[in-house]
C-alpha cells in the first residue's frame, strides 16, 4: 500500500502549478461569468425544441442510476459493520419527532444486491452510482487499520458483478453515514482531525477496488452534511451548532475531499487512469417578477454562490469562496490561505451535479428579494459552464420524490423526469454543456432520510413491510427504460408538418362570445327631424329653429356607428365565418314572449346584413352561457324558477329560438343551439343535477332543432347544430390500463354525454340513437353500487324523446384548445373524506415540458388531431366537422409570437386530419376577434388599446390566403368573388392601419374644399356686384332717352305713321 502524501508543501505543488501554467489560461478566460445567464433572455417556449427537444443524446452517453449504503443496504450490525451517525441518530430520541422509523433493514441492498444488478439490467443502463459503507468497511474508521473482509468481499462481489453486465461502477465514498465512532471521538466533522482520517480511508478504496473503478465521488452533497447535519440538526449527527459550525464544517470536508483527489492524483492515477470528482447539490433561481435588473441578478448569483458556489468555488473556481460569503459572514467564515487555495483549486476531474429535492428546499430559505426557486436543471447546467469554465458534467442525482401512498404508480414522477432529462438533453444541444452521463435517482425505494418511509424515490418499488423486499418496477422504471433504449427523444413521424390546402368552401372563421349590443354611438343624420341655425349669436352653437321640422326617415343599420367599426376589423383578417352569440336576456328580459326587444333584435339584423353587404357568412348561437352567476346567461325569470333543472326552460328555449328563426333566420346559414353545454353542467354540483340540467338541455337542443326543420328549412337552408368543449384526454400514464380506461371515460362523459343521444354510433346505428353512451350508463350504475345509492344519476329519456333527438346534428361543432392528461381518481382515504369525486372518477394533469400561455394554457396541437380522428371514429363521416373556436391567451400587446406559433401549428395538424386521415374538417374559427381590456385572446387590441391589429392577424390571413400549406406559396385560387373578396380586404386592412393619416388627410380636404368654396362664392359675389353697377347705369340712361322722347312714343300708332312721299 503506498504511503500517504504529506500536508500541502511547495514540492506538492508542483504537479498543479504546471497543469495551471499549461491549461489555466482557457479556463479562467471562462469563469465567473454565471451572471450573464440571467442577461441573455430565456429561451422562447415555442421555438422548436426549446420547450421540448425531440433528439438524441450524443453516442456513448452514459445512463445509470443511483443508490446510497445508508438509505438502501440495512443490516446494520451485520458481519462485522459498525454503527454510522445515521444508525445513532434513527435509534435515538435525538432525532424528534421527524422520524420514527429505523432502517436496520431498510431496502437489504446488503444481502439482495443481484437484484439490483437485475433492475438495472430490466433498464439497460450502462452505470451504476452507489456508495461504500465506510462504517462497514471500518467499523472504527480507522482506514489504516484492518479492514472488515465481509464488507471488502461484499463491494468487490458488486463490482464484479457490474463489470459482467457490461455496467460502469461509479463508487461514492462518503454518502453522510460517518462511523459514529468517530462522532463521539472527534466531533465528526468539526475536527480538522477528520481531513487525514478520510484520506486514509479513501487511499484504502482506491488502493483495494480502484483498479476496476473508474469514476470515483469523495463525497455526495456535503452541503446538507454542513448545513442540516450539524448546523439545524435535522440530519444526522443532529447537532445544533449553527451558522458557525456550518462553516467550519464546510471547511474541514473541502480539505477532506481535496486530499483524498490529490492521493489519488498521485499515487493511482498514473496506473489505474481513473477519475475523481465530488457530488455538489443545487437549486435555482429566476429573479424576481423575471426582472433581469442589476439588483435582481446579484441576489440570483449570491443564493447560487451561498449554496452551490460555497462548495464549488474552491474546487472549481479560483480556490477561495465568493466574495459574497466573506461580505456576509465576516470573521465568521475560516480563510484559506495561499498555498491552500492552490491546493484546493482544480480538484475535479467533472463537476458532479445533484439536482433533487432536498437542495431546493434549502434554497427556498435563501430567496430573501422575491426570486423564484425553479426547478430548471438546463439553466443550472448552463450555469455551472459559465461559471466554472465549461466542465464535463456528471448529472449524478436527477429527480423528485412521489408520496408513499402512490405505490407502484408515479404518474407525477414520469413527468418530471422527462422534464429534467429533456432539460439535460436541451442543455447538451443548444448551450453546448458537456453532460456526459446522467444518474436516475434512486434505483430502490430507501430511507430517505428525515423523511423517513413517507415518501419514495425509487424507480423500484419496495413493500417494506414484507421481509423479502421484492423489487417491482414502477412506471417511472418503465419510461426510463425507454429513453435509454431510445437514447433520448426521437422525433415522431407524426410531428413532421406536411404540405397541402384546405378546400374553397372551407371555413376560415373567428369565434366570438356574446356580441355587445350598442346603440350608441349613434349617427342621427336623417332621424332628427329639426333645422337647427349655427352661430346665431356668435358662439359657434347649434340652435333648432323653433316652430320648424322635417320629414324624417326611420333609422337605418349604417346608424350604429359599432357595427361598421367592428366587421371592419373582422373583414380585415380575410376569415370568411363569423361566429357570435346573441344575448338571450336581453332579447327576452322576462324569458317569454311577453316582452320582446325588438331594438335588439334589429340591431342583430343590422349586423347580419351588414355581414351580407361583405359577403361573409355567420354563425349564430342562440344561448351562451355564461357559466357564472347571477342568470348563467339566461332570463332571469328563468334562472329563478330552476334553469335547466325546470323542464319549462326546455320550453321557454324553443320559444325563444322560434323568434330568432323567424326574424334573422333569412341571413344566418348557421345555427349553434347552445354553446358548450358540457361546461355549463359543472356549475351543478349535486349527485343528479348536473345529470339533469345536462339531459334538459340536450332536449331544449333537439326541439330548437326539430322546430327549425319543420317551419324554416324549406325557406332558410340553414343547418343547426351545438358546440360541445372538445379539449383531448390523453392517458397521463401510457404503462397503465387503467388511465386508458381513464381518458375514454372522460371523453364518453364530455363529448359522448351529448352526440351520443343525437347521432348514435356508427357501431350501434340502429340501437345506438336518442341515448346515452352504454359505457357511461354501466359505469354511473356501477358506482351507485358501489356507493351504496339508491341508483344511477343519469334520467332516462322516454321512446317519443329518443325519437325527437335522433339525427338533430347539421354538423359536428367542436371548441378546441387545449389537451389534458387523465388518470383515475386516486382513492385514499384523505380525498375521499375531503370532497366527492367526479361522477367520471378522472382527474387531470399537465406535463411540464408542454408550452404553456400566460393563464396556464397548455399548447398541445397534436391534441387537436386526435380529437377529430375520435369523433370521427365514433360518428362516421358523413356529417362535417367545424372547429368553431380555437385560440390561446398571448399577453404580447402586438408581437403576439405565442399565438401565431399556435395558429401555424393546429391548422397543420387540422390539414393532417383532413389529409391524412380522412376525417370530413370542413372549417376553423379563431377565438377571438378582439381584446376587451388587456392584451388576452383577441387578434385585435382593445378599443381603449386604438383596435390595432396584432402580428398573428398577418399569419392568419396568409395562412387563409394560401387555402392552407401549398408546397408553392402561392395564393389559392377559387372563386373570382372570392379574390374580390381577399382584395377588398387588403384595402381594409391598410385603411385600418392608416386610420390617423386618412382622418388627418380627410379633415385636409374638406377644409380645402371650404375655401375653394368660399374663394369661389367672394369672386361670384364680386362678379354680380359689377355686373348690377353696370345694369343700374344703363337703365337711367334708356329712362333719360325715353323722357326726350315722350311726343313720339305717346303718340298712337296710327298717328306715328309716317308718310312715304
Amino acid at each position: 500500500m503506498p504511503s500517504h502524501p504529506s500536508p500541502p508543501t511547495c514540492q506538492c505543488l508542483l504537479l498543479p502549478l504546471l497543469l495551471l501554467v499549461c491549461g489555466g489560461n482557457k479556463a479562467a478566460a471562462s469563469l465567473g461569468q454565471g451572471r450573464e445567464l440571467w442577461r441573455q433572455p430565456k429561451p422562447d417556449p415555442i421555438t422548436e425544441g426549446q420547450s421540448f427537444l425531440n433528439d438524441n443524446f450524443p453516442s456513448g452517453f452514459l445512463w445509470g442510476s443511483g443508490t446510497s449504503a445508508f438509505q438502501t443496504e440495512g443490516a446494520w450490525d451485520r458481519d462485522g459493520k459498525g454503527p454510522s451517525v445515521w444508525d445513532h441518530y434513527t435509534h435515538s430520541a435525538v432525532s424528534g419527532n421527524l422520524t420514527t422509523e429505523t432502517v436496520d433493514v431498510a431496502s437489504d441492498s446488503y444481502h439482495r444486491w443481484e437484484e439490483d444488478v437485475d433492475a438495472l439490467e430490466y433498464l439497460g443502463v450502462r452505470s451504476y452510482s452507489f456508495s461504500l459503507s465506510w462504517p462497514r468497511l471500518f467499523p472504527d474508521g480507522n482506514g489504516r487499520g484492518q479492514p472488515n473482509a465481509a464488507a471488502v468481499e461484499h463491494y468487490s462481489r458488486l463490482i464484479e458483478r457490474l463489470l459482467e453486465k457490461k455496467i460502469e461502477p461509479i463508487v461514492t465514498l462518503h454518502h453522510w453515514d460517518l462511523p459514529q465512532v468517530l462522532q463521539e471521538r472527534y466531533g465528526g466533522w468539526r475536527n480538522d482531525t477528520l481531513v487525514g482520517l478520510f484520506e486514509e480511508y479513501a487511499a484504502f478504496c482506491f488502493h483495494t477496488f480502484g483498479s476496476r473503478v473508474k469514476y470515483w465521488l469523495t463525497m455526495h452533497n456535503p452541503y446538507l452534511v454542513a448545513v442540516q447535519g450539524y448546523g439545524t440538526g435535522v440530519h444526522a449527527p443532529g447537532e445544533t451548532g449553527g451558522l458557525g459550525v456550518s462553516l467550519m464544517v464546510t471547511h474541514n470536508l473541502i480539505k477532506a475531499h481535496a486530499k483524498a483527489w490529490h492521493t489519488y492524483n498521485t499515487h493511482f492515477r498514473p496506473a489505474q487512469k481513473g477519475k475523481v470528482s465530488i457530488v455538489l447539490g443545487s437549486h435555482w433561481v429566476e429573479p424576481q417578477r423575471g426582472q433581469a435588473t442589476a439588483a435582481n441578478i446579484e441576489f440570483c448569483q449570491q443564493s447560487m454562490e451561498a449554496v452551490l458556489g460555497w462548495f464549488a468555488n474552491p474546487i472549481f473556481g479560483e480556490g477561495d469562496y465568493p466574495v459574497s460569503l466573506k461580505i456576509k459572514h465576516g470573521a465568521l467564515l475560516p480563510t484559506f490561505s495561499p498555498e491552500e487555495k492552490l491546493w484546493v483549486k482544480g480538484t475535479a476531474d467533472f463537476f458532479a451535479l445533484s439536482f433533487g429535492p432536498n437542495n431546493f428546499r434549502l434554497g427556498r430559505d435563501l430567496v430573501k428579494y422575491g426570486q423564484t426557486v425553479a426547478p430548471d436543471l438546463r439553466r443550472t447546467l448552463g450555469w455551472i459552464k459559465m461559471e466554472y469554465g465549461d466542465p464535463r458534467v456528471l448529472v449524478a442525482e436527477g429527480s423528485w420524490f412521489s408520496e408513499a401512498s402512490v405505490g407502484k404508480e408515479d404518474t407525477v414522477a414520469i413527468y418530471l423526469m422527462k422534464r429534467f432529462i429533456n432539460q439535460v438533453l436541451q442543455a447538451i444541444k443548444f448551450d453546448g454543456v458537456r453532460v456526459f452521463s446522467y444518474s436516475a435517482w434512486s434505483l430502490v425505494d430507501g430511507f430517505e432520510w428525515n423523511y423517513g418511509f413517507t415518501v419514495r424515490r425509487g424507480l423500484f418499488y419496495i413493500d417494506f413491510s414484507q421481509p423479502n423486499r421484492t423489487r417491482t418496477p414502477k412506471t417511472t422504471a418503465q419510461y426510463y427504460r425507454r429513453v435509454v433504449a431510445d437514447n433520448g427523444f426521437p422525433s415522431e413521424k407524426t410531428s413532421r408538418e406536411i404540405e397541402g390546402r384546405f378546400p374553397c368552401d372551407f371555413h376560415w372563421g373567428i369565434a366570438d362570445s356574446t356580441l355587445q349590443v350598442h346603440f350608441y354611438p349613434f349617427s342621427p343624420q336623417f332621424t332628427d327631424p329639426h333645422v337647427y341655425s349655427w352661430n346665431l349669436t356668435g358662439d359657434g352653437s347649434l340652435r333648432p329653429v323653433p316652430g320648424v321640422k322635417m320629414r324624417t326617415r326611420k333609422a337605418q343599420c349604417t346608424d350604429y356607428l359599432a357595427i361598421r367599426g367592428h366587421l371592419g376589423l373582422f373583414a380585415s383578417t380575410g376569415a370568411s365565418h363569423y361566429r357570435f352569440a346573441l344575448n338571450w336576456s336581453l332579447i327576452l328580459p322576462h324569458g317569454d314572449l311577453s316582452n320582446v326587444n325588438t331594438e335588439a333584435l334589429r340591431y342583430y339584423r343590422c349586423v347580419l346584413t351588414e355581414l351580407k353587404k361583405l359577403d361573409l357568412e355567420a354563425v349564430v348561437i342562440l344561448y351562451y352561457p355564461t357559466h357564472r352567476a347571477p342568470n348563467l346567461g339566461m332570463p332571469g325569470p328563468l334562472h329563478a324558477s330552476g334553469g335547466w333543472l325546470n323542464h319549462s326552460t326546455v320550453e321557454a328555449f324553443q320559444d325563444y329560438a322560434a323568434l330568432c328563426y323567424q326574424h334573422l333566420g333569412s341571413w344566418v346559414p348557421y345555427w349553434i343551439t347552445i354553446n358548450e353545454p358540457n361546461r355549463l353542467v359543472d356549475v351543478y354540483s349535486g349527485w343528479k343535477e348536473k345529470h339533469q340540467a345536462a339531459h334538459n338541455l340536450l332536449l331544449a337542443h333537439a326541439k330548437a332543432w326539430r322546430l327549425y326543420e319543420r317551419e324554416h328549412f324549406s325557406q332558410q337552408r340553414g343547418l343547426v347544430s351545438l358546440a360541445l368543449h372538445a379539449d383531448w384526454a390523453q392517458p397521463a400514464n401510457p404503462f397503465l390500463d387503467s388511465h386508458t380506461a381513464a381518458a375514454q371515460r372522460f371523453l364518453l362523459f364530455e363529448l359522448g354525454r351529448f352526440l351520443d343521444p343525437l347521432l348514435g354510433t356508427r357501431y350501434k346505428e340502429r340501437h345506438g340513437k336518442g341515448d346515452y353512451p352504454q359505457e357511461m350508463k354501466a359505469y354511473l350504475e356501477e358506482r351507485a353500487r358501489l356507493m351504496g345509492l339508491p341508483g344511477s344519476p343519469l334520467p332516462s329519456f322516454t321512446d317519443t324523446e329518443r325519437e325527437e333527438l335522433r339525427g338533430t346534428l347539421g354538423f359536428i361543432a367542436l371548441n378546441h384548445f387545449t389537451t389534458r392528461l387523465v388518470t383515475p381518481y386516486p382513492r385514499t382515504q384523505a380525498n375521499s373524506q375531503q370532497r366527492q369525486s367526479p361522477d367520471h372518477d378522472c382527474q387531470t394533469l399537465f406535463d411540464p415540458t408542454w408550452p404553456c400561455s400566460g393563464l396556464g394554457q397548455a399548447l398541445v396541437p397534436w391534441g387537436l388531431r386526435k380529437t377529430l380522428n375520435w369523433v370521427s371514429q365514433r360518428y362516421g363521416g358523413a356529417l362535417p366537422i367545424i372547429v368553431t373556436a380555437s385560440g390561446v391567451d398571448d399577453q404580447a400587446p402586438v408581437e403576439d409570437k405565442l399565438r401565431q406559433h399556435y395558429l401555424r401549428s393546429y391548422l397543420q395538424e387540422a390539414l393532417k386530419a383532413r389529409q391524412l386521415d380522412g376525417v370530413n374538417l370542413q372549417g376553423f374559427y379563431v377565438w377571438k376577434l378582439q381584446d376587451r381590456h388587456a392584451p388576452q385572446f383577441g387578434l385585435f387590441t382593445s378599443t381603449q388599446h386604438q383596435s390595432r391589429a396584432k402580428a398573428s392577424v398577418d399569419v392568419y390571413r396568409e395562412i387563409i390566403t394560401r387555402g392552407g400549406f401549398p408546397d408553392d406559396n402561392t395564393t389559392q385560387a377559387c372563386s373570382r368573388l372570392s379574390e374580390l373578396h381577399h382584395r377588398s380586404c387588403s384595402v381594409c386592412v391598410w385603411m385600418f392601419q392608416n386610420k390617423a393619416m386618412l382622418v388627418f388627410g380627410g379633415c385636409l380636404l374638406i377644409t380645402a374644399a371650404m375655401l375653394a368654396a368660399i374663394i369661389v362664392f367672394v369672386i361670384a359675389t364680386k362678379r354680380d356686384q359689377t355686373r348690377g353697377d353696370r345694369g343700374r347705369g344703363a337703365s337711367s340712361m334708356r329712362r333719360r332717352r325715353r323722357r326726350e322722347e315722350v311726343p313720339v312714343c305717346s303718340c298712337p300708332p296710327v298717328k306715328c305713321k309716317l308718310q312715304r312721299h
